[in-house]
């Protein structure tokens, strides 16, 4: 199966059989709650930087219509994909600020504003992905308290998934493969310290600048799951991939309190119920395109380089130091996320 094109490389793995499964799993939607009476109508931003035929774009259109029809459309939200607003880190921004009223972003984009939120990627916090749900389920109060401190909040987790090494040579099979090699990171402490515990030359560069940089030899790699960087089209920039599945990276869509408060009481129940409706159908929807998305690698001559339990386990061992570092930097609230992701994997 080849991708569609760079500019929408998602398109043919949505035409799959799996990923038409988990497409109807979004559709229809569970039943919400009546329509409310018509009030005033309100219009509110959206944005991400997932480009348009991703399963975030279509999880994103999905709430958009299930908020409209809830609230007679006295609630109009516009959706802006592509990163039209931004990368992320301007994303939350833009949320904090009020400029934009919610976003689709990752934890570690959201440490831009809430510090202590890159500490649920730390390196290999979760061994699978029925311990990551029943983990972050159970923080979510936590996760609230912390992103109610810097002016948003939650209206649910959606998924990015595990992230793995792609690199232009060679597979990276051992901590020694990565030694002062130039790896784009995205700008979090938890992943710049990760690389810097494998020996890598971390290089923190905005999403827009992966693949110059790797043409120029900026840098030699990057990490992130396969669906991100197809949708991106990273992979473009790439020999090999390595399924090291080192971090997981949740999504999450926040918003701005004030804005949310502001809402009328059936505005706000319209909203979140549409929000929560589609959370375990988008987790579930990433998820099942992970395999069609690494066999696209081989057929577009990116080798994939799965890693064994042994291999994975020496990766786990050379960072375990990067979790004291980031305890010495969190607040009370972030050391109690933090203990609480340890119990998790114990």
């Amino acid at each position: 199966m080849t991708l569609a094109s760079p500019r929408r490389p998602l398109r043919a793995a949505l035409r799959s059989g799996v990923a038409l499964l988990a497409l109807a799993a979004l559709s229809p939607l569970s039943p919400l709650s009546p329509s409310v009476a018509r009030a005033e109508d309100v219009e509110f931003k959206v944005a991400t930087i997932a480009p348009d035929g991703s399963p975030w774009a279509m999880l994103l259109n999905k709430f958009k219509s299930a908020v409209s029809k809830a609230t007679n459309k006295s609630l109009a939200p516009r959706v802006y994909l592509n990163g039209i607003k931004g990368d992320e880190q301007s994303i939350v921004r833009q949320v904090y600020e009020g400029k934009l009223q919610m976003g689709g972003v990752s934890t570690a984009a959201l440490a831009t504003i809430a510090h202590d939120m890159d500490i649920i990627e730390l390196p290999y916090a979760f061994t699978n992905y029925a311990q990551a749900d029943k983990t972050l389920d159970a923080a979510r109060p936590l996760v609230e308290e912390l992103l109610a401190e810097k002016g948003l909040t939650l209206l649910m987790y959606s998924e990015n998934g595990y992230r793995s090494f792609a690199t232009k040579g060679g597979c990276v099979r051992k901590p020694a493969d990565l030694t002062a090699k130039k790896m784009r990171s995205q700008e979090s402490s938890s992943h710049v310290e990760t690389y810097r515990a494998l020996g890598a030359s971390p290089v923190t560069l905005p999403v827009s600048e992966v693949i110059s940089s790797l043409q120029t030899g900026v840098v030699e790699g990057f990490d992130n799951t396969a669906i991100i960087t197809q949708a991106l089209g990273w992979d473009q920039g790439i020999k090999f991939f390595t399924t090291s599945e080192h971090i997981y990276q949740p999504a999450l869509i926040v918003m701005n309190k004030k804005w949310f408060d502001s809402l009328s009481a059936e505005h706000q129940k319209a909203v979140r119920e549409a929000g929560l409706s589609l959370e375990e159908k988008g987790r579930k929807f990433v998820r099942d395109l992970s395999p069609i998305l690494l066999q696209n690698f081989k057929e577009r001559g990116v080798e994939v380089c799965a890693l064994t339990d042994a291999e994975r386990a020496a990766f786990k061992e050379a960072t375990k130091g990067v979790w004291d570092l980031r305890a010495k930097t969190a607040s009370p609230k972030g050391l109690r996320l933090l203990e609480l992701l340890r119990a998790a994997g114990q």
